[in-house]
């Protein structure tokens, strides 16, 4: 195998290691789904990684009227690992997301976990389509 092949996996290894051991990620799993062939990981964060403006304006609303904070549990989590030096383009990111369309969940956002060559992993949360911006 080429190390062109094989890097895919190594970053897939890599970023379950990194959201296990440095982000108390449990419930971790290889997911392979049709379209691009490479695996992504599915898990469940410790904490909360996002909520929708939409959410966060209701559950604002519902601390305001009650005065208790509205519990946001976990939610399991799709992550892309991808290596820095990988060439992505927006249709490769639209693969991804339509592989979700076949199966029972449709996702509009994964994570994306960025590995870089002295094994950092930063991760960003990629939207599918529009979003409307927070409220402050």
């Amino acid at each position: 195998m080429s190390s062109r092949i094989q890097q895919p996996e190594n970053a897939a290894l890599a970023v379950m290691k990194n959201l296990q051991d440095q982000h108390d990620w449990t419930d971790l799993e290889f997911i392979y789904l049709k379209g691009p062939t490479r695996a992504l990981v599915k898990g469940l964060p410790s904490k909360r990684l996002y909520l929708h403006p939409d959410d966060q304006i209701a559950a604002l609303a519902q601390e305001q009227a009650t005065g208790e904070r509205v519990p946001q549990e976990a939610v399991h989590e799709f992550v892309l690992p991808v290596h820095l030096s990988e060439k992505w383009s927006l249709a490769d990111f639209a693969a991804v997301f339509d592989s979700f369309t076949n199966t029972d969940t449709r996702e509009k956002r994964i994570v994306l976990a960025t590995l870089h060559n002295d094994s950092t992993v930063v991760y960003y949360i990629m939207q599918e389509g529009m979003v409307k911006p927070r409220q402050n």
